[in-house]
């Protein structure tokens, strides 16, 4: 197929496709507005990287929206990021069901205010027959938390430590059930995974690039997605 010029192989197509979008405050302060007007912008974008995804027959999109350690941003910030959540939230729901879209949200939900935890909780139910794109949203997400609760899981579900294996763990995380992300994407340039998919990302192709989170569009994703088929993709082995 393609896409803004470049071609994409839709046998080489990433499975599960993870994005740290980062850059928003940064994209603001260039254009001196307030942090919370980036976050607003992005909303745009998460919503245009969702429909493509599906468009592209990608099976699972995660976005890392809020981590564990987000909370140590000013109150003002927190709140406006909630709001901005549950705002997207609401406002795509009807789009999510109509595009066959399922929502799974990565993360802990008991610190969450409640009236996000209730637009979450209406919007997992809502979605949970569709069968088309699988869209993660990370929220109060940290991968070494993520890791904790399923060794605390797996010793409540009375594992037997002898027979613990890979697939053990990944039964016991967030993602249960679907694939590793294939493709890791973070914007604004930054070059770390900031405690994200740390136990999935093992054998990840990762990709940063320098494009700030509002400023990405469909043709930076197929970009993105032409420069991640043409890894050479060995797990550990070698030819």
């Amino acid at each position: 197929m393609e896409h803004f010029g470049y071609h994409l192989d839709e046998a080489l197509m990433p499975k599960h496709v993870a994005i740290i979008m980062d850059g928003n405050g940064r994209w603001a302060k260039k254009r001196k507005r307030p942090r919370l007007f980036g976050h607003r912008t992005a909303l745009k974008t998460v919503h245009d990287t969702v429909a493509f995804a599906s468009d592209l027959g990608i099976e699972v999109l995660t976005l890392y929206a809020f981590s564990t350690e987000n909370w140590k941003r000013s109150d003002e910030e927190v709140s406006g990021l909630m709001n901005l959540i549950l705002e997207f939230i609401d406002k795509q729901l009807e789009e999510m069901t109509q595009n066959n879209v399922r929502l799974r949200i990565l993360g802990d939900k008991s610190r969450l205010p409640g009236k996000v935890v209730e637009a979450v909780d209406r919007a997992i139910a809502r979605t949970e027959a569709n069968n088309g794109l699988n869209l993660n949203i990370a929220l109060n997400y940290g991968g070494r938390d993520e890791l904790i609760r399923a060794i605390k899981c797996m010793m409540d579900d009375g594992c037997n430590p002898e027979t613990i294996t890979e697939e053990t763990v990944s039964a016991h995380l967030y993602t249960a059930g679907q694939p590793d992300p294939d493709l890791i994407i973070r914007t604004s340039g930054e070059k770390r995974i900031s405690n994200f998919l740390l136990w999935q990302c093992a054998y990840s192709e990762f990709i940063f690039d320098d494009v700030l989170w509002p400023d990405f569009d469909n043709e930076t994703f197929t970009r993105l997605l032409a420069e991640y088929q043409k890894r050479d993709r060995r797990y550990g082995g070698a030819k």
